[in-house]
């Protein structure tokens, strides 16, 4: 059924709610932001849609013909819903929270003990982390920002190198205590554990690069442990298992608290980088900005830990 009228432009209608609220059409000017005779063109329009007289003048004033205070009462509630929808949809802006992926090991061993840190400082802040090695689609909402490795970044529109990682053998203090080794090349013929990497996060490092770095030869054997997992894999190494090519970012925590230790700090950088993606809607979602601000700064001393430099 064809509708037997046409509904003036909003922005009229505004202008005509403003000024049978005020009063004046200077008045509804300074709200709405605009010059009064732009408020008196509005005003005409609502008219000509309508096809009906709403106003009449009275010197500086504005008042409401019959009609037109008919037409008031029937808009004021729309307009009070309007702006109350409004409200509730900035506070909701507001709440809103935000995901942050990551890949697991990286998750549990350094980025969440971080974000523990960083919600302790803004404890409005709504954030999730989860571990994946599966890389989201960041453009259909699956996540706000994603720590990747290497070529995962090759996905990713917006991003920024956060930090190179280095690699050490480390061990149980208990451990090294039973197995005393007198020179690196010890190390490699002790009970090793091994790290297996997902093909989409090559090139990666493993005992054989570390035994060329030290002149030594791996002997003929794999290891006795391998884990897809490199929490997984320091967990074994704290557990008394051997030792463990682990990466420094991760293991900052254990070697300070003596869980973990480096008897030769001989280090080999790893091939890759790791990288913070992120959506652009994420900056706009409150304490996305600061977060990932956060993130680059916390990278930027990793990259120096990480390399023995202080």
């Amino acid at each position: 059924m064809k509708t037997p009228f046409k509904l003036p432009p909003l922005r009229a209608i505004q202008a005509f709610e403003s000024v049978a609220r005020l009063g004046t059409v200077s008045a509804a000017a300074d709200e709405l932001g605009v010059t009064p005779g732009a408020v008196s063109q509005q005003l005409r329009n609502v008219e000509t849609a309508i096809g009906l007289r709403l106003v009449e003048r009275k010197g500086r004033r504005v008042a409401l013909t019959q009609l037109g205070k008919q037409y008031q009462r029937g808009i004021a509630n729309t307009f009070e819903e309007l702006k109350k929808a409004q409200a509730a949809l900035y506070q909701s802006h507001r709440k809103a929270g935000f995901v942050v992926s990551c890949l697991p090991s990286l998750a549990s061993k350094w980025m969440g003990p971080l974000m523990l840190d960083w919600r302790a400082q803004n404890p409005e802040a709504n954030i999730r982390l989860v571990g994946s090695e599966t890389e989201p689609r960041l453009e259909d909402g699956e996540a706000d920002f994603r720590i990747t490795y290497g070529h995962g970044i090759r996905d990713y529109e917006h991003y920024a190198r956060m930090f190179t990682d280095w690699v050490v053998p480390a061990c149980s203090p208990s451990f090294l205590a039973a197995h005393p080794v007198r020179e690196p090349g010890d190390i490699v013929k002790l009970p090793l554990i091994d790290i297996e990497w997902s093909p989409d996060q090559q090139p990666s490092l493993n005992w054989r690069d570390w035994a060329a770095l030290i002149g030594a030869e791996l002997p003929q054997r794999s290891a006795e442990m391998t884990f897809s997992l490199s929490s997984a894999a320091i967990e074994a190494a704290m557990n008394s298992r051997g030792f463990v090519l682990a990466q420094m970012s991760m293991i900052s925590d254990d070697l300070a608290n003596g869980r973990l230790v480096v008897p030769f700090d001989l280090r080999l950088q790893m091939p890759e980088a790791y990288y913070l993606a992120w959506n652009r809607s994420a900056l706009e979602k409150p304490f996305g900005a600061p977060f990932r601000a956060f993130v680059m700064s916390i990278s930027k001393r990793q990259e120096l830990l990480s390399a023995g430099k202080r």
